[in-house]
């Protein structure tokens, strides 16, 4: 028994070897532009969202508070995964350790989980800023946004820290190529000649506890939204508090429409979609929400929209009052 032990860690690989798109290798140059176009657009949008939010005084608001909070969670999502992505297709560097390869997935695999649960917490924030507009502010005080914050973020590393282990402790016989542009839990496991199942079953328990619990809350918050907007006397009223969740439902609709077409092409698609499309849509799901979200809040909200407008007119008044 103790030899079979040490002859599974002598099996676990030195390093990885990241092979791209399958299928598309002579396309890399070609994929990489609007992949780092968009990565581009997702880095200076959140940090333009984040330095917005921090320095002006009329987003010092909890809405604001939790939109940065998603800004922050979408930079380190992305740029867990795309970067080296970029360095594959156009340096063609596609080695990366059996360590650093357990970094990138816990932080990609962590921070898509945080993204999902922010959304919840936004859900949340509508609706007692819809449903209980008089006690907003003292529901939803600085320190109950920041553990609400910790919570989620606790609740995503507790969850993808067992993908580390499993994965560490798989024995390694099927070579070290990877088909795919970053370390994903499957894509890696799918190397190991031992008994991948608890990785599966495991991984499909994350994605219900995680993606459908946060689902199920986002479905909750805005059947209450509607049924007390729908009650509103004035159609005007009625406007207002749906205009003020619209950027919030553009969100959701970026956000889990991609995570959504690779969960099931994964798992009921795999003889139907190419493993190429596969690849390209798990980018997408990484690439699309951070670059989609600064552009529909900047575009749907109006104090964003002002205080870009007014530092874009090099107005000397950098503090805004709040309203």
């Amino acid at each position: 028994m103790i030899i079979l032990m040490l002859n599974k860690t002598d099996l676990a690989p030195a390093s990885f070897i990241l092979n791209g798109v399958p299928g598309l290798e002579d396309m890399h140059v070609w994929i990489s532009f609007p992949f780092c176009s968009m990565y581009v657009v997702a880095m200076v949008g959140n940090c333009g969202l984040l330095y917005l939010i921090c320095y002006e005084d009329s987003l010092h608001r909890p809405m604001y508070y939790f939109l940065a909070m998603l800004s922050f969670t979408d930079l380190v999502m992305c740029s867990s995964a795309i970067p080296k992505a970029l360095s594959i297709f156009w340096f063609h560097l596609k080695e990366i350790s059996f360590d650093e390869c357990l970094a990138q997935m816990f932080f990609v695999h962590t921070f898509t989980g945080m993204e999902s649960g922010v959304l919840m917490l936004m859900a949340l924030d509508r609706y007692v800023a819809i449903c209980y507009p008089l006690r907003y502010s003292i529901i939803l005080t600085n320190p109950v946004i920041a553990k609400a914050g910790l919570a989620t973020f606790l609740r995503g590393v507790l969850l993808i820290i067992p993908f580390t282990f499993l994965t560490k402790h798989l024995p390694y016989c099927r070579g070290n190529i990877i088909l795919h542009t970053y370390c994903d839990h499957m894509s890696v496991a799918k190397l190991s000649c031992g008994n991948v199942k608890v990785n599966a079953v495991y991984g499909l328990m994350v994605a219900l506890l995680i993606g459908g619990f946060d689902i199920l809350c986002i479905t909750v918050s805005y059947t209450m939204i509607l049924r007390a907007v729908v009650s509103l006397s004035s159609s005007d009223a009625r406007q207002k508090a749906f205009s003020t969740c619209t950027a919030h439902i553009c969100a959701i609709f970026f956000s889990y429409s991609p995570a959504f077409f690779s969960f099931f092409s994964h798992r009921f698609g795999d003889y139907i979609i190419p493993p190429s499309c596969h690849i390209i849509m798990a980018n997408i799901y990484l690439l699309l929400p951070p670059t989609m979200k600064p552009v529909v809040y900047g575009v749907k909200t109006k104090q964003i929209r002002d205080c870009v407008l007014r530092i874009l007119s090099g107005s000397k008044d950098t503090k805004s009052h709040s309203i």
